[in-house]
């Protein structure tokens, strides 16, 4: 027989030291850190249910809620030493309820579940709870950015394309676009919310149960919107893992965009922001140095917050369609590690919008020496002066290259070049004079005539901020809706339970 099955005749003691230390003792550690309030709200939850549907009389239901009270009181999870003698924090659950109430009544919290379901219930009641904190930093970065967006809605800057000095535009008017990524990667973490909230109890293994359990029951106690229809899903498919670290890997990938121009916009040699003595760290030896650290730490952080997404994906690329362990425990304690950091740049970015203002003469003296009103003066001779857009745009960048040829300033140094430009291109006299060429390429002049839907004149970036308020406030209102449905769960487990406990 033995040589049949050598597990009969397999005298080692389970489970192996290197085991233990490798694998078991990570995992339980995870558990006790991560898990212990999931563990608790699963059980209660399970155990109302039982009761309600008749799997469990009161008498067995009351016993058990005793002695997870009683488990509560005397087990302090943060003192727990892992040692072999259970697998994991589960079966020592289990181990202390048969000590209180022997092996035939403790055994019976089991009935109709799985460690299949309870893990993945446990990693969405944890993955619910961070989304949930860390959009609300989401939140607050983005009314951050509305409130500087409004504030700098006049703030000259020069917009840059390719690296290089390209339109006049406002800061508000910037920040404006970020807002509206922003805005769009929130919306990303509420459908991967979505995903998230649907609970997998029930499934027990894979199949469900011959029990007469009610999956919606332990939904609602637990906080979640609906149970997950198929149970091979509940246990198999973890899109909601790869949904909430794709969100995440997007926000701070384009979140590290803006801190890059941030970076870009305060060297010397530009300069147009400035960044407050609060945010900036001296040389140790370099007395003029001025250095904006915070700018480089929120790029780190980003990174690493778009590096540890994309190690959760990875990890879960190419595994199979079935509960497995590269989507369990030790995958979900390393993805918590991005949320700790993504809640690192939320809070500085806001904190550093907040701060940082434009240097307005700097801004001044880059668009004198860039001549990037330039295309204004095209678009106006086509309006005035009736010109294909093609010979305005000739006429325009021959201006160009003779005021940055001379080191001048368009307004003050361009209008000679113009009338030379505008005699030799159409042969006659152009219509208006030196006054109106530089209002035509004056930067304010610039930013006020594009005020089309989208635009940075002022019409258009008070209907934009207007809209980014209400949407602020739809997110709000969602997050709020979240929030009370949680507490209602809560509230209406932790009476049901008490209830219970207090049959005896």
């Amino acid at each position: 027989m033995s040589e049949l099955n050598p597990r009969l005749s397999d005298k080692s003691v389970f489970p192996d030291p290197v085991y233990k230390e490798t694998v078991l003792r990570p995992l339980f550690d995870g558990a006790k850190t991560h898990h212990v309030d999931g563990f608790r709200a699963i059980d209660r939850a399970h155990l109302v249910m039982l009761t309600e549907t008749g799997i469990l009389d009161a008498k067995q239901a009351s016993a058990i809620a005793g002695a997870l009270e009683a488990i509560d009181r005397e087990v302090d999870p943060e003192k727990l030493v892992y040692t072999g003698e259970v697998e994991d924090f589960f079966f020592l659950i289990e181990k202390e309820l048969k000590a209180r109430l022997g092996a035939d009544v403790a055994g019976r919290l089991h009935t109709s579940r799985s460690r299949n379901d309870i893990d993945h219930t446990l990693f969405k009641l944890g993955l619910k709870q961070r989304i949930d904190a860390l959009m609300v930093k989401a939140r607050h970065l983005l009314a951050a950015m509305i409130d500087a967006a409004e504030r700098e809605k006049a703030t000259l800057i020069v917009a840059y394309t390719h690296g290089q000095p390209a339109q006049p535009s406002t800061f508000g008017h910037y920040l404006s676009a970020a807002i509206e990524v922003l805005l769009r990667d929130i919306e990303r973490f509420e459908e991967a919310r979505k995903i998230v909230d649907l609970s997998p109890m029930g499934a027990a293994a894979i199949t469900t149960s011959g029990f007469p359990i009610d999956r919606q029951r332990v939904a609602d106690l637990l906080g979640f919107a609906a149970p997950l229809r198929n149970s091979y899903s509940c246990i198999a498919a973890s899109d909601y893992i790869t949904s909430t670290y794709s969100a995440i890997e997007l926000m701070f990938l384009h979140l590290g965009r803006l801190i890059q121009d941030f970076q870009f916009w305060t060297s010397f040699e530009v300069g147009q922001v400035y960044v407050p003595n609060a945010f900036v760290q001296i040389s140790s030896i370099m007395p003029q140095k001025r250095n904006p650290v915070p700018i480089e730490h929120m790029r780190l952080l980003a990174s690493q917050t778009m590096g540890r997404a994309r190690t959760v994906l990875g990890v879960i690329h190419n595994t199979p369609f079935t509960d497995m362990n590269d989507s369990e425990g030790e995958t979900q304690s390393m993805g918590y590690e991005a949320f700790t950091a993504a809640s690192r740049v939320l809070d500085l970015l806001a904190a550093f919008v907040g701060a940082i203002r434009i240097d307005p003469e700097r801004v001044a003296e880059n668009i004198r020496r860039s001549c990037i009103t330039i295309t204004e003066l095209a678009d106006s001779l086509v309006r005035i002066e009736d010109l294909s857009f093609r010979e305005a745009h000739e006429i325009a960048a021959t201006v160009a290259k003779a005021v940055v040829a001379a080191g001048g300033g368009l307004a003050k140094d361009g209008y000679a070049p113009f009338l030379e430009a505008f005699r030799h291109s159409t042969g006659r006299e152009p219509s208006f004079g030196r006054d109106k060429f530089e209002e035509i390429v004056s930067p304010e002049h610039f930013v006020a005539v594009r005020d089309r839907f989208g635009g940075p004149a002022p019409a258009a970036m008070a209907e934009a901020i207007g809209v980014y308020r209400k949407k602020a406030a739809a997110l709000e209102a969602v997050a709020q809706e979240h929030a009370g449905h949680e507490a209602k769960a809560a509230k209406e487990l932790g009476e049901k339970f008490k209830a219970l406990a207090g049959a005896l």
